[in-house]
């Protein structure tokens, strides 16, 4: 085994110490979620282990207008429709613009690319007043329909499809396959990296998107867990041992997510930086 050289100890304890420091608010999280309400800002390690703030947000937290259970479950059904709708349009949108030749293939392409160079709060205004007037407001459909697309997803599927070569198509074709098989059969199967890197972005922007259903959902019943926490944090800002154990349970499914899909994930990514 070689030794390493100084250069190379110096980078590892940097690295070593950047990881601490990125993690360490993540762990005082967690811990403070188990600790007794008086010792969350006085101790780092409690002097015994508590499940009163879960118990608070599981069985409490309903009395005092702030389901939070049904908020987390309203995270997962919103996240999740919004996942599943972007990485089929997406693989579906990516199919045409790379594997079927049109008049204005390139002009749509050329738009997509040139859509995704504006932020999208620019967009936040013509959104709510379509929603409002759509009748859509406090409604799990004006939290789920302006996302149910994406151009950037779309984007990189069309990428990933240019590299499958085309007689894979045509022996599908052969076989008597559709368009619509060959992308669920065909397609989606041989790039699993573009699809969990699309998937676990999407994930990620829905579960935590704060704004737009802030500015759509005053009804408490029907707010995602990000929204909830917040407005209980405003109005009861005393009760910070639940908000912390909301929040512990707000970063679970992004966690399991992506250790489910780590595999594919960093597949995608080194094949991006080839």
């Amino acid at each position: 085994m070689r030794k390493m050289k100084i250069s190379d100890l110096i980078l590892h304890a940097v690295m070593i110490a950047l990881a601490l420091v990125w993690i360490y608010p993540y762990v005082w999280l967690f811990m403070s979620s188990f600790k007794p309400a008086r010792e969350i800002f006085t101790t780092f390690i409690p002097s015994r282990f508590t499940l009163e703030h879960y118990e608070f947000i599981f069985f409490m937290s309903g009395r005092l207008g702030r389901p939070f259970l049904r908020a987390l479950l309203n995270s997962v059904f919103v996240a999740s429709t919004v996942t599943f709708s972007v990485v089929m349009t997406s693989a579906f949108v990516g199919f045409v613009l790379a594997k079927i030749r049109f008049l204005l293939s390139r002009t749509i392409l050329n738009f997509i690319l040139y859509q995704m160079l504006f932020p999208g709060f620019m967009f936040l205004i013509p959104l709510f007043m379509l929603i409002r007037t759509l009748g859509l407001m406090n409604s799990y459909s004006a939290l789920i329909l302006p996302g149910l697309m994406s151009s950037w997803g779309a984007f990189m599927f069309a990428q990933s499809f240019k590299t499958i070569p085309d007689d894979y198509i045509d022996a599908a074709k052969l076989d008597g396959a559709n368009r619509f098989w060959i992308v669920l059969r065909l397609m989606l199967p041989l790039t699993r990296s573009t699809a969990s890197i699309v998937g676990l972005f999407t994930f990620i922007g829905a579960w935590d998107n704060f704004l737009w259903p802030l500015m759509v959902m005053k009804d408490y019943k029907k707010m995602p867990l990000a929204v909830l926490l917040a407005t209980f944090n405003h109005e009861y800002a005393g009760y910070v041992g639940p908000v912390l154990a909301g929040a512990v349970l707000q970063t679970i499914p992004m966690v399991l997510i992506f250790l489910m899909l780590r595999k594919y994930f960093l597949q995608g990514i080194s094949l991006s930086l080839r």
